[in-house]
Protein backbone atom coordinates (compact mmCIF):
# COMPACT_ATOMS: atom_id res chain seq x y z
CA UNK A 1 0.00 0.00 0.00
CA UNK A 2 1.40 3.60 -1.13
CA UNK A 3 1.55 5.47 2.18
CA UNK A 4 2.77 9.34 0.03
CA UNK A 5 3.39 11.91 3.02
CA UNK A 6 0.79 14.59 3.24
CA UNK A 7 3.39 17.10 4.87
CA UNK A 8 3.35 19.93 3.45
CA UNK A 9 5.96 21.55 1.77
CA UNK A 10 7.04 22.19 -1.49
CA UNK A 11 8.43 18.91 -3.45
CA UNK A 12 12.21 20.23 -3.94
CA UNK A 13 12.69 20.41 -0.79
CA UNK A 14 12.13 16.82 0.22
CA UNK A 15 15.10 16.31 -0.55
CA UNK A 16 18.28 16.43 1.74
CA UNK A 17 21.51 16.08 0.01
CA UNK A 18 23.97 14.63 2.45
CA UNK A 19 27.12 17.05 2.29
CA UNK A 20 29.47 14.24 3.47
CA UNK A 21 32.79 16.05 2.47
CA UNK A 22 36.12 16.61 4.16
CA UNK A 23 36.04 20.12 4.04
CA UNK A 24 33.86 23.38 4.27
CA UNK A 25 35.24 24.55 0.92
CA UNK A 26 34.90 21.17 -0.66
CA UNK A 27 30.91 21.68 0.58
CA UNK A 28 30.65 25.01 -0.54
CA UNK A 29 32.21 23.79 -4.03
CA UNK A 30 29.39 20.78 -4.03
CA UNK A 31 26.63 23.71 -3.00
CA UNK A 32 27.68 25.67 -6.15
CA UNK A 33 27.43 22.78 -8.19
CA UNK A 34 24.27 21.54 -7.43
CA UNK A 35 22.73 25.01 -7.86
CA UNK A 36 19.35 25.41 -7.71
CA UNK A 37 18.93 21.34 -8.06
CA UNK A 38 19.36 21.26 -4.31
CA UNK A 39 17.66 23.21 -1.65
CA UNK A 40 18.27 20.98 2.06
CA UNK A 41 21.54 20.08 2.76
CA UNK A 42 22.95 17.67 5.82
CA UNK A 43 25.97 18.89 7.65
CA UNK A 44 27.25 16.12 9.49
CA UNK A 45 29.98 14.62 12.05
CA UNK A 46 33.02 14.67 9.27
CA UNK A 47 32.41 18.75 8.56
CA UNK A 48 32.14 19.06 12.15
CA UNK A 49 35.43 17.68 12.53
CA UNK A 50 36.97 19.66 9.90
CA UNK A 51 36.27 23.36 11.44
CA UNK A 52 33.93 26.28 10.50
CA UNK A 53 31.15 24.14 11.12
CA UNK A 54 28.76 27.04 12.23
CA UNK A 55 30.69 29.14 9.30
CA UNK A 56 29.26 26.44 6.62
CA UNK A 57 25.52 26.31 8.11
CA UNK A 58 25.78 30.21 8.03
CA UNK A 59 26.62 30.22 4.81
CA UNK A 60 23.94 28.01 3.56
CA UNK A 61 21.17 30.01 5.34
CA UNK A 62 22.69 33.34 3.65
CA UNK A 63 21.77 31.29 0.68
CA UNK A 64 18.20 30.66 1.19
CA UNK A 65 19.31 27.03 2.16
CA UNK A 66 17.45 24.67 4.75
CA UNK A 67 19.99 23.25 7.12
CA UNK A 68 19.50 19.62 8.75
CA UNK A 69 22.51 18.96 11.64
CA UNK A 70 23.06 15.45 12.09
CA UNK A 71 25.86 15.34 15.09
CA UNK A 72 23.52 12.52 17.20
CA UNK A 73 23.75 14.23 20.30
CA UNK A 74 24.33 11.23 22.78
CA UNK A 75 25.02 12.44 25.88
CA UNK A 76 23.93 13.00 29.72
CA UNK A 77 20.93 15.12 29.37
CA UNK A 78 22.06 18.63 30.41
CA UNK A 79 24.93 18.55 27.90
CA UNK A 80 21.95 17.00 24.91
CA UNK A 81 19.45 20.19 26.22
CA UNK A 82 22.58 22.59 26.19
CA UNK A 83 23.94 21.78 22.76
CA UNK A 84 20.15 21.71 21.21
CA UNK A 85 19.73 25.40 22.65
CA UNK A 86 22.97 26.20 21.01
CA UNK A 87 21.30 25.53 17.37
CA UNK A 88 18.41 28.28 17.86
CA UNK A 89 18.56 31.36 16.12
CA UNK A 90 20.76 29.68 13.69
CA UNK A 91 18.16 29.17 11.29
CA UNK A 92 18.65 25.56 11.20
CA UNK A 93 15.87 23.33 10.58
CA UNK A 94 16.73 19.66 11.34
CA UNK A 95 18.80 18.04 14.43
CA UNK A 96 19.16 14.24 15.52
CA UNK A 97 19.53 12.78 19.24
CA UNK A 98 20.41 9.73 19.71
CA UNK A 99 19.64 7.74 23.20
CA UNK A 100 17.39 7.28 25.96
CA UNK A 101 13.95 8.76 26.85
CA UNK A 102 15.88 11.41 29.43
CA UNK A 103 17.85 12.18 26.76
CA UNK A 104 15.05 12.55 24.41
CA UNK A 105 13.32 14.46 26.55
CA UNK A 106 16.09 17.21 27.53
CA UNK A 107 16.31 17.75 23.48
CA UNK A 108 12.58 17.90 23.61
CA UNK A 109 12.02 20.68 25.78
CA UNK A 110 15.00 22.71 24.31
CA UNK A 111 13.87 22.65 20.49
CA UNK A 112 12.68 26.11 19.49
CA UNK A 113 12.00 26.33 16.39
CA UNK A 114 14.74 23.18 15.35
CA UNK A 115 12.67 19.86 14.76
CA UNK A 116 13.76 17.19 16.79
CA UNK A 117 14.93 13.67 14.98
CA UNK A 118 15.78 10.75 16.68
CA UNK A 119 17.76 7.95 15.94
CA UNK A 120 16.27 4.89 15.13
CA UNK A 121 18.67 1.71 13.82
CA UNK A 122 21.28 3.36 11.50
CA UNK A 123 20.89 1.82 8.29
CA UNK A 124 24.16 1.16 8.22
CA UNK A 125 23.25 -1.76 10.62
CA UNK A 126 21.47 -5.31 9.71
CA UNK A 127 20.43 -8.22 11.22
CA UNK A 128 24.11 -9.23 12.86
CA UNK A 129 25.05 -6.21 13.96
CA UNK A 130 22.36 -6.03 15.94
CA UNK A 131 23.13 -9.29 17.79
CA UNK A 132 26.79 -7.71 18.21
CA UNK A 133 24.95 -4.86 20.18
CA UNK A 134 23.24 -6.96 22.45
CA UNK A 135 19.64 -6.40 20.88
CA UNK A 136 17.61 -9.48 21.07
CA UNK A 137 14.39 -7.88 18.66
CA UNK A 138 13.68 -7.62 15.21
CA UNK A 139 15.00 -4.60 13.83
CA UNK A 140 10.94 -3.64 12.94
CA UNK A 141 10.23 -3.90 16.20
CA UNK A 142 13.49 -1.78 17.72
CA UNK A 143 12.57 0.79 15.16
CA UNK A 144 8.76 1.41 16.45
CA UNK A 145 9.65 1.13 19.95
CA UNK A 146 11.84 3.95 19.70
CA UNK A 147 9.78 5.95 17.09
CA UNK A 148 6.62 5.74 19.96
CA UNK A 149 9.15 6.70 22.59
CA UNK A 150 10.99 9.65 20.80
CA UNK A 151 6.75 10.89 19.85
CA UNK A 152 6.18 10.67 23.44
CA UNK A 153 9.39 12.49 24.32
CA UNK A 154 8.55 15.51 22.32
CA UNK A 155 10.85 15.06 19.19
CA UNK A 156 9.30 15.63 16.03
CA UNK A 157 10.24 12.63 14.34
CA UNK A 158 12.55 9.80 13.19
CA UNK A 159 15.57 8.48 11.08
CA UNK A 160 14.40 5.67 9.51
CA UNK A 161 15.29 2.87 6.89
CA UNK A 162 12.62 2.80 4.27
CA UNK A 163 12.23 -0.53 4.99
CA UNK A 164 10.57 0.16 8.67
CA UNK A 165 8.55 3.74 7.52
CA UNK A 166 5.23 1.88 6.88
CA UNK A 167 5.57 0.32 10.24
CA UNK A 168 5.38 3.92 11.50
CA UNK A 169 2.88 5.15 9.28
CA UNK A 170 0.43 2.15 9.99
CA UNK A 171 0.57 3.26 14.38
CA UNK A 172 2.00 6.91 14.33
CA UNK A 173 0.05 8.48 10.93
CA UNK A 174 1.19 11.98 10.35
CA UNK A 175 1.79 12.80 13.87
CA UNK A 176 5.65 12.14 13.18
CA UNK A 177 8.41 13.17 10.70
CA UNK A 178 9.72 10.15 8.56
CA UNK A 179 13.06 11.36 7.24
CA UNK A 180 14.69 8.53 5.14
CA UNK A 181 18.61 7.78 4.75
CA UNK A 182 20.51 4.80 2.58
CA UNK A 183 18.88 6.03 -0.60
CA UNK A 184 20.10 3.92 -3.05
CA UNK A 185 19.33 4.80 -7.22
CA UNK A 186 19.90 1.31 -7.83
CA UNK A 187 21.26 -2.37 -6.10
CA UNK A 188 23.75 -1.77 -3.42
CA UNK A 189 27.84 -2.74 -4.22
CA UNK A 190 29.30 -5.26 -1.84
CA UNK A 191 31.77 -2.14 -0.32
CA UNK A 192 28.54 -0.29 0.38
CA UNK A 193 28.84 0.18 4.02
CA UNK A 194 24.69 1.21 3.89
CA UNK A 195 22.45 -2.18 4.17
CA UNK A 196 19.40 -1.26 4.67
CA UNK A 197 17.74 0.39 1.55
CA UNK A 198 15.77 1.17 -0.68
CA UNK A 199 15.10 3.50 -3.96
CA UNK A 200 13.31 7.26 -4.30
CA UNK A 201 10.03 6.19 -5.26
CA UNK A 202 9.98 3.59 -3.03
CA UNK A 203 11.07 5.53 0.16
CA UNK A 204 8.44 7.86 -0.55
CA UNK A 205 5.75 5.23 -0.89
CA UNK A 206 7.00 3.72 1.97
CA UNK A 207 5.44 7.15 3.89
CA UNK A 208 9.31 9.10 3.88
CA UNK A 209 8.64 12.80 4.32
CA UNK A 210 12.15 12.85 3.24
CA UNK A 211 14.96 11.68 2.04
CA UNK A 212 18.51 12.05 2.32
CA UNK A 213 20.77 11.11 -0.66
CA UNK A 214 24.52 11.49 -0.22
CA UNK A 215 26.80 9.69 -2.79
CA UNK A 216 24.60 8.39 -5.41
CA UNK A 217 24.44 12.47 -5.57
CA UNK A 218 28.52 13.83 -4.87
CA UNK A 219 29.94 10.75 -6.77
CA UNK A 220 27.76 11.30 -10.00
CA UNK A 221 29.71 12.06 -13.25
CA UNK A 222 27.02 15.21 -13.24
CA UNK A 223 26.00 15.42 -10.00
CA UNK A 224 23.79 18.31 -10.63
CA UNK A 225 22.09 16.05 -13.04
CA UNK A 226 22.09 13.36 -10.58
CA UNK A 227 19.74 15.81 -8.43
CA UNK A 228 17.23 16.80 -10.70
CA UNK A 229 16.92 13.29 -11.91
CA UNK A 230 15.84 13.17 -8.06
CA UNK A 231 13.08 16.08 -8.23
CA UNK A 232 11.64 14.79 -11.41
CA UNK A 233 11.30 11.58 -9.65
CA UNK A 234 9.80 13.41 -6.32
CA UNK A 235 7.78 15.70 -8.50
CA UNK A 236 6.11 13.30 -10.61
CA UNK A 237 4.97 11.21 -7.09
CA UNK A 238 3.31 14.67 -5.35
CA UNK A 239 1.81 15.46 -8.89
CA UNK A 240 -0.32 12.53 -8.50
Amino acid sequence: MTQLSTLPVPGRERLICALDVSSPSAARDLVDVLGESVAFYKVGLELFMAGGYFELIDWLVARGKRVFVDLKFFDVPETVRGAVRGLRGRGVSFATVHGNQAILEAAGREKGEVKILAVTVLTSLDRGDLDDLGFRCDVEQLVLSRARRALAAGCDGVISSGLEAPLIRAELGDRILVVTPGIRPVENRPDDDQKRTVDVAQAFANGADYIVVGRPIRQAADPRKAAEGIQATIGTLFAQ
